[in-house]
């Protein structure tokens, strides 16, 4: 049997497929099940700074109302220092997953403050999870603001919580800076374990009848993996980082390809949707058959074989390859 274990964060994994942060990840029974058919991790869904204020907020005024109303109402409450709605749940769920699944569990968070960064950050270390991944939500719509100032946004937050966590820290990056080679080395000398390329943000879309923003997301699709597979191949050997992608990953081919341009770990969610959790046995499956047909004995055999750094022509990512294509098509 072929050896597919990997290394991703400096955590040891049984397979590179990992499950993305979806909200089928909010419930134990499926993160056994996501175990059993052969995921290497679990990434939890995004525990929102937003929604954890808001939810708290709503409960203190609840507190308020019925403290005034019932003169020993209070005995019926726990103390607000002591309760979190949302947050609570998340970090049993955290609890309860590292005492019933052998896979690394990391958490996820999307934060908007530097204190919550800070305060969420060191609750999911202490409730056991094995690292965290920053989900820096940020769509920069101030047109005041500066690629300086957005690139120099994410550096804080991954600053405060590198000095909150002793648990190894990746960083899901869009793919809008201007650099994104640059930013991917600044992010690893802040201290980032590892980057995950890229982040999916939601895009409005219009009811030209209804003259409304329409709140919907569509699922991936394996069309979409060109361009963070240009990024991890180009990425690849230059930046000493743990590298995970996770777009449009929804068979095995998805898979191989981003394994040959670099990545030490791929990520779904989509298809879990489409195929159920069973399709990540089905995955695994035809990347063994897959590694046995090329003889590949384990991953490190070919991960990175395509990347900018190892082919002949290195120009394939560049722009002469472009022009070369263009040429091509001219003499059809």
């Amino acid at each position: 049997m072929t050896d597919i274990t990997t290394q991703y964060l400096g955590l040891q994994l049984n397979s590179p497929l990992v499950v993305s942060s979806n909200p089928f990840t909010q419930k134990i029974d499926n993160i056994l099940a996501m175990e059993d058919n052969g995921a290497g991790a679990v990434v939890l869904f995004s525990l929102f700074e937003e929604q954890i204020r808001k939810e708290s907020k709503n409960l203190e005024n609840v507190y308020m109302q019925t403290t005034n109303a019932f003169a020993d109402a209070s005995g019926s409450f726990p103390d607000m220092e002591d309760y979190a709605v949302g947050s609570s749940q998340y970090l049993e769920l955290i609890r309860t997953a590292k005492e019933r699944v052998e896979i690394p569990i990391i958490g996820s968070l999307n934060g908007i403050t530097p204190e919550g960064w800070i305060e969420y950050a060191r609750d999911i270390e202490f409730a056991g999870a094995d690292a965290l991944e920053i989900n820096v939500y940020f769509i920069p719509a101030d047109i005041r603001l500066s690629s300086v100032d957005v690139e120099q946004k994410y550096l804080d937050i991954l600053k405060v919580v590198k000095e909150t966590v002793k648990i190894p820290v990746a960083v899901k990056l869009n793919p809008y800076f201007s650099s994104i080679g640059n930013m991917a080395e600044r992010l690893y000398k802040e201290g980032a374990d590892g980057l995950v390329l890229f982040n999916r943000f939601y895009q409005p879309d219009f009811d030209i009848h209804e003259l409304k923003v329409l709140s919907n997301l569509d699922f991936s699709h394996p069309s979409e993996i060109r361009l963070p597979l240009l990024w991890m191949a180009v990425l690849y050997g230059r930046i000493p980082v743990s590298l995970a992608a996770t777009t449009g990953v929804h068979g095995s081919k998805e898979m191989i390809k981003y394994l040959l341009a670099g990545a030490d770990v791929t990520m779904c969610a989509s298809v879990l949707y489409q195929h159920g959790i069973s399709h990540i046995q089905t995955m695994i499956g035809e990347l063994h058959a897959y590694m046995d047909v090329m003889g590949f004995k384990d991953i490190a055999a070919f991960r990175g074989a395509m990347s900018q750094i190892h082919i002949s022509n290195p120009s394939a990512y560049e722009r002469s390859n472009y022009i070369q294509i263009l040429e091509d098509k001219k003499c059809r």
